[in-house]
């Protein structure tokens, strides 16, 4: 059986990682190459960079933050925002990605995805789904014009893997940032439609809502943004949880296997006898 995977979503406007709420309003963070630094040496299993100000402002890729930002990441990056044409796509890749994500262009010219397989294989191309509810049901979000698009995203993630997208990243528009957890009817009419990988994104609050989205679909990974930049240990308490309920990777010392954790999925203090003890306990710093 596959393994499942933890995703960090690094969201980049104006060159700032910052904080998305409901695709409107958004917190800024920090420099993007010490979020992919913080994430890496923890033990993320994939990471995805979404510049969210490229394609609205008409700019390119900012290829020099993306190489300065890559050098600090030891696991697969995926990066989009601002992709149009192939060169753009060459010229990420050289800057240090394994995978391009592909939205707004997917959408307005779905032959582009074939293109980008052609050239580097389906695996590198993730196409990016953004979804919101409506009284019709779900509906395909454009989120540069901040309407919806009138296709089913189950149906156009079937015709994106259909075109060469080696994996759909589905995110849902009304769960972002509201830590409700994951939409599970809109992960599951996806799943069940595509035979790809589908990456799922918004409302996570903890490794709860991972564990509850492995347990209930059939979801390849789950992806998380804001909470993983204010929660401490927040990939390896968040893996040790999922790994105690579920099929994951975790490689790093720190696994937490004996702690406990509060209702918010925090760890707990313990004992002040075991905490002497570990005083004396010699841990070699490791490399992932």
């Amino acid at each position: 059986m596959l393994k499942k995977r933890i995703i960090a979503v690094v969201i980049v406007k104006d060159d700032i990682v910052v904080q998305s709420i409901g695709f409107r309003k958004y917190l800024p963070i920090g420099k993007p190459e010490i979020a992919l630094e913080f994430l890496t040496s923890w033990g993320i299993d994939e990471i995805v960079y979404l510049d969210i100000s490229a394609t609205n402002n008409q700019k390119q890729p900012n290829y020099d933050l993306i190489r300065k930002s890559a050098k600090k990441c030891y696991v697969p990056l995926t990066v989009g925002g601002g992709i149009r044409r192939m060169d753009q796509v060459h010229e990420l890749m050289s800057a240090g990605a394994d995978k391009v994500s592909l939205n707004h262009i997917a959408y307005n010219e779905i032959s582009f995805v074939k293109e980008v397989a052609l050239a580097y294989g389906n695996q590198c191309v993730v196409a990016s789904i953004d979804v919101t509810k409506t009284p019709s049901g779900y509906q395909v979000y454009d989120y540069t014009k901040k309407q919806v698009i009138r296709m089913d995203p189950a149906d156009y993630a079937n015709r994106l893997a259909n075109n060469g997208a080696g994996e759909i990243f589905l995110n849902s528009v009304d769960r972002d940032g509201t830590y409700l957890g994951y939409d599970l009817d809109l992960i599951e009419s996806v799943t069940n439609s595509v035979h790809i990988p589908v990456i799922c994104c918004g409302g996570a609050k903890n490794a709860s809502d991972m564990v509850h989205v492995f347990s209930k679909t059939n979801v390849s990974a789950a992806a998380a943004s804001n909470f993983f930049h204010f929660t401490e240990h927040s990939v390896n308490v968040s893996k040790s949880i999922v790994y105690k309920n579920g099929n994951i990777r975790l490689e790093t010392y720190a696994n937490y296997s004996e702690n406990t954790f509060d209702s918010d999925m925090r760890l707990t203090k313990k004992d002040d006898k075991i905490l002497e003890e570990m005083l004396f306990l010699r841990i070699e710093k490791e490399t992932i």
